[in-house]
């Protein structure tokens, strides 16, 4: 058990009420999950307010509570700390209660719209392959020396990362490679970490259902960088016209890295094909596994970040050319007998599905016709959607609008917002196929040798969520059965 007094290490404190000098025994922010001598951390967040089941906590045994306002009716037997930010005040009374286990690895964040999945996990990839025991905490998965644990979010919340932190640390990791969502940033789930460095991959139009306006999504991005220690690298992508302001105000070490401008790390698409990327990477040439020019800034940002931990170069050059891809990014196969390839990507952003079509554009002949197969989540960025349909339909020969998570919401109703940014030019190119198992099949039906399907949007993902309910549902699995039983 934990003394309460000192978890609450460089937690802003308004006021206290009862003894500070208390055990406790574990921290929780849902209600029911308190039992005996537990502290409630009553949060604000985006469905419900925690302060509204502090007699539930109390009841279920909290002896304290954390809270930004006070309840009008008060337990005697409980101590209620009021603090300026609740959300904060988790991050670091987490980071306390797990005794800061971000201070005893190398903890590196990456942050951006598109990328951070393939970068961290190729991160990962690198150090493990070069002996160093490496821990992951992306969307895909929490690895912890390859051991593999289920993730919900990009960013957990900030206990579940400090107990995954701590795991890592008693597990002797010396490195630790963590996706930093803007979610994330904006609800405090990092605060309170050590970080050895962050990279900023790249930023373009995304999540605004939850920010009010994409200066305010770059500008909770840029907090990341504003929160590094001096002793900390800042790589960020030189490319993109927003990475010198991710890192005007940091006080780390700045390191640009691009293909088009002069910065520390740099890079040369050489060779672009589906077999992989031939790059020149500062005077170097490197073969590598992954496709596409947005892969060659990810392999180029790892690249850079593995100098900066101090890894040799040759090394380091050496082991990114045998790195393999990551699961649902460019995800591809071949049909043995017509030729066709599938590709699966998770693109589910304006910018990504845009930079998957144009790298499959510069790697296709005239000859092989792109099918496409896209859809939009439901419950999140309208605006986005007929943005996508708009890019899908310039940039293939056929697209099938379907759905993809509709969550919440009517399928038809996120598809009709989908169809009005197809142009009037490309209406004959574009159909409507609601359930995606369907539209899968369709492309595949439409298919002729040589021919490229693209399915876009779900990536890794082995689900769909229709009305709250996560029905099994693997694009891989999906167009891979489907073609190999077309080709019997």
């Amino acid at each position: 058990m934990k003394n309460l007094k000192d978890i609450l290490y460089k937690v802003r404190i308004d006021t206290v009420i009862g003894s500070t000098d208390i055990k406790i025994n574990e921290i929780h922010f849902d209600s029911r999950e308190i039992t005996t001598a537990d502290v409630f951390v009553a949060i604000n967040g985006t469905a419900s307010d925690g302060h509204d089941y502090i007699n539930n906590a109390i009841q279920s045994g909290a002896t304290a509570v954390i809270v930004e306002k006070l309840p009008d009716d008060q337990n005697e037997k409980v101590t209620y700390v009021v603090v300026e930010n609740s959300h904060e005040a988790l991050a670091l009374i987490a980071a306390n209660f797990f005794e800061n286990p971000s201070r005893d690895m190398k903890l590196v964040g990456v942050t951006g719209t598109n990328g951070k999945t393939t970068t961290t996990s190729l991160l990962y990839q690198l150090f493990k392959n070069l002996g160093y025991k490496s821990g992951l905490i992306s969307t895909v998965e929490i690895l912890i020396d390859g051991k593999s644990i289920a993730t919900k979010h990009t960013t957990p919340d900030p206990l579940t990362t400090n107990a995954h932190l701590a795991t890592m640390r008693d597990a002797g990791v010396d490195y630790c490679f963590m996706e930093v969502s803007s979610h994330g940033i904006a609800q405090e789930r990092v605060t309170g970490l050590q970080f050895a460095g962050g990279i900023f991959t790249n930023l373009s139009h995304d999540h605004l259902d939850y920010h009010a306006s994409f200066a305010e999504y770059r500008d909770v991005k840029k907090r990341f960088f504003d929160m590094l220690p001096a002793t900390a690298f800042a790589i960020y992508n030189k490319d993109d016209k927003n990475g010198p302001i991710m890192v005007q105000n940091t006080k780390a070490r700045k390191l640009g890295y691009a293909l088009k401008t002069y910065t520390d790390y740099q890079a040369q698409i050489l060779e672009n094909q589906f077999g992989g990327l031939l790059l020149k990477v500062n005077g170097h040439e490197l073969w590598t596994k992954m496709i596409g020019e947005f892969n060659a800034y990810n392999v180029l940002a790892i690249y850079a970040c593995a100098i900066e931990l101090g890894l040799k170069e040759r090394e380091v050059l050496e082991t990114i050319s045998k790195l393999d891809g990551v699961a649902g990014r460019f995800q591809y196969f071949t049909t043995v007998k017509k030729k066709i390839t599938a590709i699966v990507d998770y693109a589910h952003t304006p910018d990504a599905l845009k930079n998957v079509l144009e790298t499959i554009n510069s790697i296709r002949t005239k000859n092989e016709r792109l099918i496409t197969v896209v859809g939009c989540g439901g419950d999140r960025d309208h605006t986005k959607r007929p943005i996508m349909a708009h890019i899908a339909t310039e940039l293939s020969d056929t697209v099938i609008l379907t759905s993809d998570n509709p969550r919440t919401e009517d399928p038809l109703l996120i598809l009709k917002e989908m169809e009005a940014g197809v142009e009037p030019q490309n209406f004959k190119k574009s159909i409507t196929i609601a359930d995606r198992e369907q539209a899968i099949k369709t492309a595949a039906n439409m298919a002729t040798e040589n021919d490229i399907i693209l399915i876009a949007g779900k990536g890794h993902e082995t689900y769909q969520e229709i009305h709250g309910i996560r029905h099994d549902f693997d694009d891989r699995l999906k167009i891979t059965g489907i073609l190999n039983q077309l080709e019997k």
